[in-house]
Parts: structure tokens; sequence; C-alpha cells
């Protein structure tokens, strides 16, 4: 067979054709993407239960104030029957874990974790786990199952969780989510956006997309914005139900 005369899918590849095999692997894992993008199409007709999505630093200790403040208002929420996801690691994370592990007949209290060489374990305060070996499916699963995405201070990967969010959000690949960023560090990356992407020679956003993140100053804010959509959420459930 010569270089210009495609194999058909009925052709033997020997494993000795290095070119041709690297060619199978390569379209068995784009039809693998394939396959995976027509099953998360597939959604509920209704979900059981609302849930607040908590990002936040894996290096913020117990005691401190960020520390704290999450776990008040992950307890909040839970209290409220929203069930508390994280990255299940330490920090900020495991406050919002512990949190919701104060009304565990209200709330479950799950860790969507990601293995890394340098990754502490799961805390303890998790009892519901999800494994994943890429950032992008768990980013995935992050996005499938919250309703809110609520925002703590943090680092690199907080932003990028955050960014993600933004974007689907902007491009109504999630819709009615509310993605609230609590903290004074939170403005500054907004304003940069405004300043950045809104410029006058030549925009690189709309205006409307710098309004999706609501940044609020502290914790019973964030708590009022999530109560008040899920009381919607609640209502629309019901009516729902009805019917």
């Amino acid at each position: 067979m010569n270089a210009t005369t495609p194999k058909t899918r009925s052709e033997n590849v020997s494993l000795a054709d290095e070119e041709e095999v690297k060619e199978v692997l390569s379209n068995a894992v784009l039809g693998l993407w394939d396959v995976v993008n027509s099953l998360t199409r597939l959604r509920p007709s209704k979900k059981e239960r609302y849930r607040v999505t908590i990002f936040g630093s894996a290096r913020v200790k117990p005691g401190t104030f960020g520390y704290e403040e999450t776990k008040r208002c992950s307890s909040a929420l839970a209290a409220m029957g929203c069930d508390i996801i994280t990255g299940g690691g330490p920090g900020l994370m495991q406050a919002a874990n512990e949190g919701a592990s104060s009304a565990p007949e209200l709330a479950k209290s799950i860790g969507i974790r990601i293995d890394l060489p340098f990754e502490q374990e799961i805390n303890s305060f998790v009892n519901q786990t999800f494994e994943h070996l890429t950032f992008f499916t768990r980013l995935h699963q992050f996005v499938l199952t919250s309703d809110a995405f609520l925002v703590a201070p943090g680092g690199i990967g907080t932003v990028l969780e955050t960014l993600m969010v933004w974007q689907l959000l902007q491009v109504h690949h999630l819709n009615n989510t509310p993605l609230i960023l609590v903290g004074k560090m939170w403005p500054g990356l907004i304003d940069w956006a405004n300043e950045s992407m809104l410029s006058d020679e030549v925009p690189l956003a709309s205006p409307e997309d710098m309004n999706i993140p609501r940044c609020v100053a502290n914790a019973d804010e964030a708590i009022s914005i999530i109560r008040e959509h899920r009381d919607d959420w609640l209502r629309q459930k019901n009516e729902s139900t009805v019917e």
C-alpha cells in the first residue's frame, strides 16, 4: 500500500507500524471525546438538591479570619439545605467542608479532588468524594453539579476556576448561576478586566460581561444572595412538581 492510499477500518494495523498505531490511538481518543461531549448534553429534568461550590486557597490555616469566615458561611448555607462542594483539599476547602459537616442531616459535604504528586489527602470533613486525574474533567464536574459558585480568596488555581465559570456564563453554557466573589482581593480583578478589555481602541469584551461576577465584601452578603437564588430554585422546583 502506498502512502496516498488510506487504510479502511476493516484492515488490521501491525503494532510494528508506529505511525499507523499513533493514528489509531489518536482517532480513538478523539472518538472518546465525542462520546463524552454527547453524554454531558444530558441533564436531569430537575435537581433534587441545591449545591454550592466554594473555591478558595489551600494555604489558609485553621483559626485565621479567612478560615473561620469560610467555615461560618458554609455552615449557614448547609443549615439552609445547600450541599457544599469543594476541591476536597486543605485550607479554605477544608473550612467549607467543615462548615457543611455541622448540619449532616440537611446537607452533604462533597470533595472533588485532583490527583497531584504534592497534593494532600482529602480533608476529613468530606463525606462524598470524587477523584479526577485532570483539571479539565474536574472543572467539568464542578460545572455540571453546581447551582451557585462562591469564590473565597485564593491563588492561581482559584483564579483559573473563577475565570472558567465566568467564561461559561458569558457564552451561556451556564445560565442563572450566581458567581459570587467574596473579599477585598476580587474588585481589583474586575477593575483590571474593565480597564483592559473595554478600552476605546479595540473592545475585547462586552460591558455586560463585567457584570457577571458579583463582588461582595463579606460572607453575610454572599449568604443573602444565595438564599434568594435558592428560594427561586425551590419555587421553580415545586411548580414543576405540581405540573
